[in-house]
């Protein structure tokens, strides 16, 4: 990668931060468009790996970002990729959390608090859309899609209860066309 590529990786990320309403997972979509159809840095089945790589190791859930930037460019890759994503949103988490506890009870930060719900909701079943795109048109994984929500709506199970039973149940059905 070179030195414009890694400024582009670190601007773009860098944008994505402030849009990372809810984390850093609700960009997915655009870091997926970015990557892999832009630039093509990225395979749809890397880009999808990577995070479910970092997802199901242990720590911040932010790590996806690392493993996308360390795959498309190495570690230089990897630090632009995070540096862009952290900066602006601890600087603005900072500067909000310290705001608003000062005005905590006034209006305008309830307001605010309030509708940021739907968007968060919004952006995280917009990246359960792309993350399940492999399933669309096969009925078997719609419905494991369409269980593993009812069951995280209506129970208290854990959801990485649910994410060993997708995997399992996709390396079990893997090559037979079920899913």
């Amino acid at each position: 990668m070179s030195a414009a590529d890694l400024w582009g990786l670190f601007s773009h990320f860098l944008m994505l931060s402030l849009l990372a309403v809810g984390g850093a997972i609700t960009t997915a979509p655009d870091m997926h468009r970015f990557l892999v159809e832009e630039h093509r840095w990225l395979t749809d089945v890397q880009f999808n790996a990577s995070i479910a790589i970092a997802q199901a190791a242990p720590g911040p859930n932010v790590l996806f970002v690392a493993v996308l930037g360390w795959n498309a460019g190495g570690a230089w890759g990897a630090f632009a990729a995070m540096t862009g994503i952290l900066l602006p949103s601890t600087v603005v988490s900072l500067w909000a959390t310290r705001w608003a506890a000062q005005r905590r009870d006034s209006r305008s930060v309830r307001a605010f608090t309030s509708g940021m719900a739907p968007i968060t909701l919004g952006l995280i079943v917009a990246t359960g859309w792309l993350l399940t795109a492999p399933t669309h048109g096969h009925v078997g994984g719609l419905v494991l899609v369409a269980a593993t929500v009812v069951l995280t709506l209506k129970t208290k199970l854990s959801p990485m209860w649910l994410v060993a039973g997708g995997a399992a149940v996709g390396s079990l059905a893997a090559g037979t066309g079920w899913v």
